[in-house]
């Protein structure tokens, strides 16, 4: 039986994958599926990135509904707001698309 393409379900799936399909930010999302929360200066540790490029993409990730920020003083801490995005992620690695 033929599934019913939901365009609207589509759609927002399509935007999901556009606010992703950058390399950093990729990695940002399998940082956090490892560990369920991290500091922006641990991210940029771990990335070997700028502040203020890694500052645009979580910013931009937040607005998009991606990640969750929690602000501890002067620290901001970013959780995956939906963790089956780690799914998703890994669907796409381990595809053989040849």
């Amino acid at each position: 039986m033929k599934q019913e393409l939901n365009k609207e379900h589509m759609e927002q799936a399509a935007y999901m994958l556009k606010a992703i399909s950058q390399g950093t930010r990729l990695c940002v999302i399998s940082l956090l599926g490892e560990q369920d929360e991290m500091t922006v200066s641990q991210l940029v540790e771990q990335l070997n990135c700028e502040q203020s490029l890694l500052s645009h993409h979580l910013t931009d990730m937040r607005a998009k509904g991606i990640l969750n920020c929690r602000k501890d003083g002067k620290n901001c801490h970013y959780s995956l707001k939906n963790k089956q995005i780690i799914q998703i992620i890994e669907c796409i690695r381990t595809c053989n698309c040849d």
